[in-house]
Order: structure tokens, then sequence, then C-alpha cells
């Protein structure tokens, strides 16, 4: 229904902000003026200041052999031709003196999303903007610490992540094309700075983009629906991918790398939820991980995961 209920308020030009889970099964829709008495906070690009806080962190991640035995699962279905890049992701407990409240106020990311008292994501990535007529899409590939030397050089220069970021840039052009004309590559591998905890780091992303029917509020829902699961966090082609995903990973993903964006009445803004934490009668879970090619190699995977793990 939430779909529905978000070409309704399209229609209507409503201001609301929507999440959906990871397959698209889950969609919830909110006016944006009933946002606080539903216990839900977001922030859009909004100016913030970073500050300093005192806080700890212990990551409890899965053990090697365990991630291991699911990533040469991963490189098997590769080499019988069942996928050509998944994105194998793994949940992280972790111990921490800050609330999800807490984690949410210091956040510095692009997307932030408090839902409830049940997680807070502190995203990097878009997922779909809609401005006029026009829908674009800047898939995230390849990220290496911004500190190294010729940073930006190596990671534009590696084979592995090159080829990893041509599928999705790939899979992703021909999604907007089930919903919009005239779909293009706008600009290729391009690098930003992101901030992740203590350091910083380069990322790769693409701009791409197509046109929209004039009427495309109207279905705003259908167009959401269409373009999940979002193709940068689950892999080519889209629908055995997503299978095996569920085959693999034994863990339900639930909200973890679905979408949350806002409909302000004339355009939309979304991001992908990854840098997510989820709050749960054990505890707190970190979930994370990264694209598996056949280039791939299970040991730096498996750090890449755990380095994915910190707190804003």
């Amino acid at each position: 229904m939430g779909f529905v209920k978000l070409n309704l308020y399209g229609k209507t030009k409503t201001p609301c902000l929507f999440l959906s889970d990871f397959t698209g099964e889950n969609c919830e829709v909110y006016p944006l003026d009933s946002l606080k008495q539903n216990n839900i906070a977001y922030a859009i690009d909004a100016n913030h200041t970073y500050t300093q806080h005192k806080y700890f962190l212990e990551k409890k991640a899965v053990d090697f052999h365990e991630y291991a035995a699911k990533f040469n699962t991963v490189i098997e279905n590769i080499k019988a031709g069942n996928t050509y890049i998944l994105n194998l992701t793994q949940p992280t407990a972790i111990d921490t003196n800050l609330s999800l409240e807490a984690i949410y106020k210091h956040a510095n990311a692009h997307y932030k999303l408090r839902y409830k008292d049940q997680f807070v994501c502190f995203s990097p990535e878009p997922f779909i903007r809609i401005e006029d007529n026009t829908i674009a899409t800047f898939p995230m590939k390849g990220t290496i610490d911004a500190s190294l030397p010729n940073a930006k050089e190596k990671i534009l220069a590696n084979e592995k992540e090159m080829a990893e970021h041509v599928m999705i840039v790939d899979l992703l052009r021909n999604d907007l094309s089930i919903v919009a004309k005239d779909v293009k590559v706008e600009r290729f591998r391009y690098t930003q700075k992101i901030a992740a905890g203590d350091k910083e780091l380069l990322q790769v992303s693409s701009h791409i983009s197509g046109k929209l029917a004039s009427n495309w509020q109207e279905h705003l829902g259908d167009i959401l629906k269409a373009l999940l699961p979002a193709g940068s966090i689950s892999g080519a082609p889209k629908k055995s991918t997503v299978d095996l995903i569920q085959k693999i990973e034994g863990c339900d993903r639930g909200f973890f790398s679905g979408v949350f964006g806002v409909f302000d009445g004339k355009r939309v803004e979304s991001g992908v939820m990854i840098r997510f934490i989820e709050k749960t009668a054990q505890g707190y879970l970190y979930k994370s991980g990264g694209g598996i090619t056949l280039d791939s190699d299970a040991r730096s995977e498996y750090e890449e995961m755990i380095d994915k793990v910190y707190l804003p």
C-alpha cells in the first residue's frame, strides 16, 4: 500500500518522506508534518558542523571463516554464470555508549535518517533525484583511504574496481530505461571525499540521467518500485543476484540497503540506506559489505566490510 500512497501524495503534491526496505516489499510513507509525532527525523544535504565527541566502539564481526564460506559460494555462482557481481553484506555486532539519537545528531552525512527507536543510517550514497522531468542516479562503487599517496590515481586505475563500476553503471542505466527515456551517462567515474569517522575516503561515482513523462508525480510510487532493489547494493543481473543474496547472506536485510527520500511537492531527493545501525533485542547491529566479482579477494573484502563499520 505504501507505493500506492506515494502515487496519491505525488498526485496531490503532498510533501512526504518515504522509505522502503531492500526488496521493495515494505514501503512506508509519512507526510512531512507528521514526522515528529511518529518519532522520525531526517536530514538531506544539511549544513552540519562536525564536532568531536567522546565515544567508544567495539566491533564483533562474524568469523572470517564463516564469511569466507559465503564469499566462496558467491564465487562459485559467478563461475556458474548466475551472477556477475553480488553485494555481499553481513551484520557486525557493536557495543557503544551512544544512543541512536546521539549517533544521528553527530552524524556528518548527506543522507541521515533516524527511524523511531529502530535504526539510524548516515549514508553518503544518493539513490535518485527528480527535478523538473529529469531523473538521475549516482551509483557509488570503489573506495580508498584518501590519505594514501596518489589515492585518486590508484582507485581510478584499479582494474577490479573499474570492472565492478562498469557493471553497476550498466545495470542502473538499464534500470532507468524502465521508467525514463533518453537515458545517458552524464559523467563517468569521478571521485568525491566522504567523511568516515576519524578519516576521509575517496568514493568513485557516476552520474546517469533520463527524461520522465510530465505527469511523473502521479506515478512516483510506481517509479520507485520499478527501480528497487537499488542496483549498487544488490548486483547484476538483478533478479537472480537478489535471489542469491537472500540464500547466501543468512539474515534478512530489512530496511538496510533500502532507500529513503523526500518529495517536497516539486522534486525528489533520496539516498541508499547504507552505514546502517539497527537496534535489536540482542543489541546494536551494524550492517555492511561490498561488491564481489571474480577478481575479489576474500580477506580484502572481509577487511573492507569491517572498515565500513564506524561511528560518525
